[in-house]
């Protein structure tokens, strides 16, 4: 009798053959949004990403066996983190805990799918015990540099002070909303390697103020809101799709990524387009570093 039905499995590019062991890249999903301050909804992010995915022409195919520009045994897709709801701090450590238990421990290359961007602050604290000199690219609309914010230091909004306050090289490209807290910050820190939309800085620059192996960070707000509107705290104002992409290609041909997240993902019903963004972002990464 003839199969009239086919079984899709719900992983990145719903791949038939993932194999651990063989893998590069691993999917991390983190749906985290403890620390939400404006449009909640970045839990879902990390679902609507892989749901994407399995649409994309370039990831998938009947059989679930081919890629284009990577082997499908590249990646594999973890189960979604469940994460501390004790507080903001627990829920970070649980990512540092999980980023180097089941992705470090077996040298593979994490890549997170958010949720909130609280949950850069933890795979990078697992990085570093790995890799003591490395930087990293933040790709965002926001400097994420404020100290305390709703009571926490560990909001989605202090990320990247904390990341700095580890000693860790920063470079920052599409920002385009800094408050008073902030601009002082950049004062009295003498901070330069923030660059403002909508503004691309020159490749070289950004290579001069990144080491050897680097983190990358996409809060997708970085993206105009014209086409990234589901997201947490959407500006005016953002990159482009084109320019975000050979960005990133170029600095991971001149550079080694370690690690990298896609964050702040927040799905709006029956808009579609946004996620399907999202998802080929993640592909495209992958395939930049494999």
């Amino acid at each position: 009798m003839k199969k009239h039905y086919q079984t899709w499995p719900f992983n990145f590019g719903a791949l038939h053959k993932q194999d651990f062991k063989k893998s590069k890249v691993i999917i991390v999903p983190v749906p985290y949004d403890g620390t939400v301050s404006f449009n909640t909804g970045t839990r879902n992010g990390p679902h609507a990403i892989i749901s994407a995915s399995r649409y994309l022409d370039e990831s998938c195919d009947s059989q679930g066996e081919e890629l284009i520009g990577f082997k499908s045994t590249d990646i594999f897709t973890l189960d979604e983190l469940d994460l501390s709801r004790n507080s903001p701090r627990e829920a970070i450590e649980g990512v540092e805990q999980a980023i180097e238990n089941e992705v470090l421990k077996y040298n593979k290359i994490p890549l997170m799918l958010g949720g909130e961007h609280s949950i850069t602050l933890g795979g990078i604290m697992a990085l570093k015990k790995k890799y003591p000199n490395f930087s990293v690219l933040q790709l965002d609309a926001h400097a994420d540099l404020i100290d305390e914010y709703e009571g926490t230091k560990y909001s989605h909004a202090c990320m990247m002070r904390r990341v700095r306050e580890l000693g860790i090289k920063t470079i920052s490209v599409g920002i385009r909303n800094v408050n008073v807290e902030v601009e002082k910050y950049f004062r009295n820190k003498k901070i330069n390697d923030i660059y403002f939309a909508p503004k691309v800085p020159p490749l070289q620059k950004v290579l001069k103020g990144l080491t050897k192996n680097v983190y990358l960070t996409i809060d997708l707000d970085v993206f105009d809101s014209s086409i990234m509107p589901s997201v947490g705290t959407p500006e005016p104002g953002g990159l482009g799709w084109y320019e975000v992409l050979d960005l990133i290609e170029k600095v991971c041909k001149k550079r080694n990524i370690v690690g990298a997240d896609v964050v702040e993902l927040s799905p709006i019903p029956g808009l579609i387009a946004p996620d399907f963004l999202a998802a080929k972002l993640v592909y495209k990464i992958i395939s930049y570093i494999v």
